[in-house]
């Protein structure tokens, strides 16, 4: 299994750690393990990357359940009960996609309370209950830039299903995204999709205008999936969630990434689309402990 496309050796290679990304590559596998299966049944979150197959658009969103809801059901499957909502911009493309099968998807599962993720990527199919991915390449990261949270409450009182449309960040949404700690962000390359995980003390994130987003790209893991897939391809899709409020804001565009000397790297991400919802996410979490991972300023 090739871990690594051409995207991420040229970035691997710009950055100086070709073979510290080949030491963690070895731990991408394409099952799921048993510490990995008991870790997806305590989730009541599931962030899921895809590309919309009618316009390219590329879209991150959030499912939850009650824990359980997402679950191994075999060494190489991962079984989902329900979707998305019907409000959600990867509603139709889910449709489609599940009605032929075979769509390459990727997944993140974040636990704020242990500060663990997991990314599962792979290839839908349908079931009674919802879906399946078939997986492909399973691995786990490390907890830096994870914010942790102790706890959560479920709530009943959803959306009524009412998303905020428009091309452009408002004022209200510019702020917002200022403030925030942690966020997603699904690319593709070819039929390959990847979803990962972004975080830092509130700033790291600016909203330099409306239509423009830049953030610096913190050192990680050396694999540079996100950015060797954004080399390669700019469309890119971003997931905020309000972790007091359940309100989502999912965004699509393009992004690219600025190299600057040694080796720092900042991403600007240009807005072609902007879906809000309030109240998506059922889950009301406790306030964050940041992570002793985040650099002390955005700059």
């Amino acid at each position: 299994m090739e871990v690594y496309h051409a995207g991420s050796r040229a970035v691997q290679d710009l950055v100086g750690v070709r073979e510290d990304a080949d030491h963690v590559g070895r731990a991408v596998g394409e099952g799921i393990k048993p510490v990995a299966a008991a870790f997806l049944e305590l989730q009541p979150l599931l962030v899921l990357g895809a590309a919309d197959p009618a316009t390219g658009a590329v879209w991150a969103s959030p499912l939850t359940g009650a824990p359980g809801f997402v679950r191994a059901t075999g060494p190489r499957q991962m079984s989902v009960t329900g979707g998305v909502p019907p409000t959600d911009p990867l509603a139709t493309a889910l449709a489609t996609a599940l009605a032929t099968e075979g769509t390459q998807v990727a997944t993140i599962a974040l636990d704020p309370r242990t500060r663990r993720r997991m990314r599962l990527n792979g290839r839908l199919r349908p079931t009674a209950r919802g879906f399946a991915v078939t997986a492909e390449r399973v691995f786990s990261n490390c907890p830096r830039y994870i914010q942790r949270r102790q706890s959560y409450e479920v709530v009943a009182d959803r959306s009524s299903g009412q998303a905020r449309r428009g091309s452009e960040l408002t004022d209200v949404q510019r702020e917002f995204v200022e403030s925030v700690d942690t966020f997603f962000i699904a690319t593709v390359h070819g039929g390959e999709v990847e979803v990962s995980h972004k975080g830092g003390n509130p700033g790291f994130l600016q909203a330099s205008s409306p239509h423009e987003l830049t953030w610096r790209d913190y050192p990680g893991n050396a694999m540079f999936l996100t950015l060797g897939n954004i080399a390669l391809d700019p469309r890119a899709g971003l997931l905020f969630v309000d972790w007091s409020t359940g309100t989502v804001l999912q965004l699509t565009g393009e992004a690219r990434t600025e190299f600057g000397e040694d080796a720092e790297r900042r991403v600007r991400f240009t807005v072609r689309e902007v879906v809000e919802t309030p109240a998506a996410v059922p889950l009301r979490w406790s306030a964050p402990e940041y992570s002793p991972a985040n650099p002390a300023s955005a700059d």
